[in-house]
């Protein structure tokens, strides 16, 4: 069934209602949810970094299982010239060897360079895992004190909350996608978290301009959806001003009818 304008302005006046009281229960939670989230980001980079080490780590030491492999060649080919050496027929031949026993005698002073430069590599990674590790876990800690605090907060307004959460389910469905989503973004850019407000004593209930009575008619009739040309709110409703009773005008007495006469 296709509700009525009136209708719609209603059950957005009581989304409204609920959403504002949502927005109380997490105030009462102040910045612990940001502060968590926060830590929780945090630690994930270090565990990141940490995992990054460990990668660099691995390239090493397969760069130092690639220089040893080079070392063990180097030495079978020295050993293989130095064999060479003893049945070569002329100098020649003996300082050509000579230079290839040479060469891969540099070849093994290079590799144990370089797996030396690596070793001291891994040495400063694994001092910075360690330190990072650390860091990490005393801000593991905190963020476990920080979800201990959030988690009683959270525990104390559950079954408050979750009432509210299904009681602004209701509502929902009852307004049409398009005006709940123009709710949503107006609630999303508003601080106080107002998207739909009553007009109070002649003005706008979320910036305080004043509206001009025929405005304030239609805003009445609720025959079409209104909004403040100020600050972009829904109005629902112009809330009536009760005037108090007049007191009596006391009758006078008979001596003061006397005075009179």
């Amino acid at each position: 069934m296709e509700l009525t304008i009136a209708q719609k302005l209603d059950a957005l006046l009581t989304l409204q209602s609920i959403d504002s009281q949502l927005d109380v229960l997490q105030t009462m939670r102040g910045d612990l949810p940001e502060e968590v989230q926060d830590l929780e980001d945090e630690i994930a980079g270090y565990e990141t970094r940490i995992g990054k080490f460990k990668k660099e780590i691995s390239a090493l030491e397969d760069e130092i299982s690639h220089h040893k492999q080079a070392k063990k060649e180097a030495d079978k080919l020295i050993a293989k010239y130095k064999d060479q050496q003893m049945n070569v027929r002329n100098n020649r031949e003996y300082d050509a060897i000579s230079k290839e026993i040479e060469l891969q005698e540099l070849e093994i002073e290079l590799s144990d360079k370089k797996i030396g430069e690596a070793n001291f590599k891994i040495s400063k990674k694994n001092e910075e895992i360690k330190n990072t590790d650390k860091i990490s876990s005393e801000r593991q800690k905190d963020l476990d004190t920080k979800k201990k605090e959030l988690n009683v907060l959270v525990s104390e307004s559950h079954e408050e909350e979750q009432k509210l959460q299904k009681d602004r389910e209701k509502k929902s469905a009852l307004v049409e996608d398009r005006l709940l989503k123009s709710y949503n973004k107006i609630r999303s850019n508003a601080r106080n978290g107002l998207a739909v407000v009553v007009v109070k004593r002649g003005a706008c209930g979320g910036c305080f301009n004043m509206v001009p009575p025929q405005r304030q008619a239609e805003i009445r009739e609720k025959k079409k959806i209104i909004v403040c040309e100020h600050c972009g709110k829904i109005f629902a409703d112009v809330e009536e001003i009760i005037a108090p009773p007049e007191k009596e005008k006391a009758t006078p007495t008979k001596k003061a009818a006397k005075v009179e006469e």
